[in-house]
């Protein structure tokens, strides 16, 4: 069965049922909908016998819905429709929201229904919710359908306003000014929702320090108060606003205008207002806690980009875990991300952006090489949430990986520009899984769900479906170990492994050689990882589908 999936990008959500459709033996091939021509065009290539639309701007050529089955996974309950539904049911405080998949035809969300699911809506950004809560109902209700087509026992219902179960309505485009934030009158928890709403795209449109800002990446700032919009400490890479009734922390800001009009740590694009502010302890990016001889380290970077600062500060966090009383030690993560590795906004912002990725790089280095080295205690990299590029092989620097059931891992470097990587993977990848599959990990350019990554030896367990479950599960397993009596034996093992290792080849040489590589990549005569991360950074549209996930475009895998 021929199943093609026409989205507007290759976000969390379409990478997702991409691995699972794969998994579950689909043929399966991928169009960006960059215009109605090129759309038309892969559907007359690949001829589906299904076309799945996860993640869609605009609405379906009618060439298309009108001679094809479409399924539109649209992130709300039955009957909503609109562009801004996730936007909406957090900015009114819904107790609950849901996903419907419904068939294209003339009107957008209108069509017929073939499943809808609901879940409790949590406070937290939109961006969470969608990478958690909507896109494991997407994932159901997808699954669903399509063995529910294989059987042809399907009976899709149409859109009946008057049916008690459908609860939603037509939205329009959520604005600015839905949002817009009076610091003299709204108390933390409406300026939480209202910045959560916008999470992360478009952002909430706001005055500081003279400046318009776009909010992001908002928090309850625990034990602060003072004048309602007043700028009141600092932590990490957080400001503190003071509102009526508390305050809140604002990790993240977009200028509207100026030289660097993307997303950056607050701290960043408030230097000068913010370098007088009091430095504490309270936004939640970094911290440490033990129990039963575990600690844990929970590290919870934004959209998972570690910059050279916050790989400092990491590094510094996980010494002192080191010091500890703890025999194991768990790399928690963030429950969205794992992490992604280099921060290119960062680097992009910087004046140098070859000499910041150098520092960059070294500064993960730095603690991918303390996490290798460290011989007192068992290490193990627990992924709740997806991690990307070099933070895959950060990951696997721990002594053991476990993966969340539903995690996405994207191994891989070369579509940024072709980097080579670092963090130690030409050491650690080859000895933990073999010189071919490591080729494999390294060259595919595609998603990998945590089952694969398993069966490659990427990770070695994969666990419950949800972050508390998988997190419950760590800390059983992760304390079982601690009091394991075998445990001083294992550990033993490990710094004799270790030194073996380096005898044969030391750590420092894997690091120059895969250094050198970056090197070239910096500072050469090729310019492609500076056009790419431009792309990325300031989200120039892609003219074409990536021929790795395009399936119809490469002429030897054409159907027949």
């Amino acid at each position: 069965m021929r199943v093609l999936l026409l989205t507007h990008a290759f976000n969390s959500l379409s990478q997702r049922l991409f691995v699972e459709l794969r998994q579950r033996g689909f043929e399966l091939s991928v169009e960006f909908d960059i215009n109605d021509e090129t759309s038309i065009e892969a559907v007359a290539l690949f001829r589906p016998d299904l076309i799945v639309a996860p993640f869609l701007k605009r609405a379906i050529p009618e060439s298309i819905w009108a001679n094809h089955v479409c399924l539109v996974v649209h992130p709300g309950i039955r009957g909503d429709r609109g562009p801004s539904a996730l936007d909406w049911a957090i900015l009114n405080g819904e107790s609950s929201w849901g996903v419907t998949l419904l068939q294209a035809n003339a009107e957008m969300d209108a069509g017929d229904i073939w499943a809808s699911v609901e879940f409790p809506l949590r406070a937290a950004s939109k961006a969470s919710i969608y990478r958690h809560e909507v896109t494991e109902a997407a994932v159901s209700v997808v699954l669903d359908a399509l063995e529910c087509w294989r059987h042809g026992s399907v009976v899709p219902e149409p859109l009946d306003y008057s049916h008690p179960a459908v609860r939603g309505r037509l939205r329009p485009l959520l604005r600015q000014s839905d949002r817009r934030i009076d610091w003299q009158r709204d108390d933390t928890a409406t300026v939480l929702r209202k910045i959560r709403s916008g999470d992360g795209v478009p952002g909430v449109l706001d005055r500081l320090c003279g400046r318009d800002c776009f909010l992001y990446d908002a928090h309850p700032a625990a034990g602060l108060s003072g004048a309602p919009g007043e700028l009141l400490a600092r932590s990490g890479p957080a400001v503190a606003r003071a509102t009526v009734d508390g305050s809140v922390w604002i990790g993240h800001l977009r200028e509207r205008q100026g030289s660097h009009p993307f997303k950056l740590p607050a701290v960043q694009v408030l230097r000068q207002e913010s370098a007088g502010l009091p430095e504490i302890a309270g936004y939640p990016e970094i911290e440490y806690r033990e129990r039963s001889g575990v600690g844990y380290l929970r590290f919870a970077f934004y959209n998972g980009a570690m910059s050279s600062v916050q790989c400092e500060r990491l590094l510094e966090a996980y010494r002192q875990a080191c010091r500890g009383s703890a025999r194991v030690i768990v790399l928690l993560g963030g429950p969205d991300f794992w992490s992604n590795g280099l921060h290119l906004n960062v680097i992009e912002a910087a004046a140098s952006a070859a000499d910041c990725s150098w520092e960059n790089i070294n500064a993960i280095n730095d603690l991918a090489r303390e996490i290798i080295t460290s011989n007192r205690q068992i290490t193990i990299s627990a992924l709740q949430g997806n991690a990307g590029a070099g933070g895959v092989f950060l990951a696997r620097a721990a002594d053991l990986v476990w993966a969340r059931d539903g995690v996405i891992l994207n191994p891989h470097y070369k579509d940024m520009g072709n980097l080579y990587g670092s963090e130690y993977w030409t050491y650690l990848l080859p000895g933990r899984v073999g010189e071919a599959r490591a080729q494999r990990i390294t060259q595919g350019r595609l998603p990998m769900g945590s089952l694969e990554a398993r069966e490659l030896g990427l990770v070695d367990a994969c666990f419950g479906g949800s972050n508390e479950g998988f997190v419950a599960e760590v800390e059983r397993e992760a304390e079982r170990l601690a009091a394991d009596p075998g445990l001083q034996r294992r550990l033993r093992e490990k710094a004799q492994h270790r030194a073996e290792d380096e005898r044969r080849k030391p750590l420092a040489a894997y690091r120059q050689a895969e250094l050198e590589r970056m090197q070239r990549n910096f500072y050469g005569f090729d310019p492609s990882y500076h056009v790419a991360r431009y792309n990325f950074v300031y989200k120039v549209p892609k003219s074409r589908t990536p021929i790795t996930i395009a399936r119809h475009r490469d002429k030897r895998k054409l159907p027949e």
